[in-house]
């Protein structure tokens, strides 16, 4: 994503309300643009990382990440993993056995558990740096691998 128009606009905006204050004002607002350009872009970063991480609560198991590649952002969308499909064959020991009708249901879709809660969790610090890893290999957030798995493994 390409952030300069809208740093220039921000800097025209500048510059347009500078005019009202005479030269002075308008000389003033051109020497602050230049240093105020970096500052415009990590705050318009701030805000759309704060904006994917809202989506990405949305969407867990699956998840938006921000990425900057040079000066501009990057979006990664890892949608929620294929829910496993309940009509597979069974295998020859459980062909006889029902299915109860929990372990048929899928996995709700993104609307239906739109609610969110809050859970501490402690892992061993050895599996917590194995998590890191495997999360940071997809591309995730922790929490976004952690609700993934959990996901899954329902």
């Amino acid at each position: 994503m390409d952030l300069m128009p809208y740093v220039e606009n921000l800097r025209h905006e500048l510059a347009v309300a500078a005019a009202t204050g005479g030269e002075e004002a308008g000389a003033l607002a051109e020497r602050l643009a230049a240093p105020l350009e970096s500052a415009a872009r990590l705050t318009l970063l701030d805000a759309l990382c704060a904006a994917m991480d809202e989506v990405t609560g949305e969407l867990a198991p699956g998840s938006v990440d921000v990425r900057l590649r040079g000066n501009d952002p990057e979006f990664v969308v890892t949608p929620p993993p294929f829910a496993p499909s309940v009509a597979r064959k069974p295998a020859p020991a459980q062909a006889s056995a029902p299915v109860s009708a929990a372990a048929a249901a899928p996995l709700p879709a993104d609307g239906d558990d739109a609610a969110t809660a809050r859970v501490n969790f402690r892992l061993p610090a050895r599996l917590k740096s194995r998590a890191e890893e495997a999360a940071g290999q997809e591309g995730l957030s922790v929490n976004a691998w952690l609700v993934r798995a959990v996901a899954t493994a329902l």
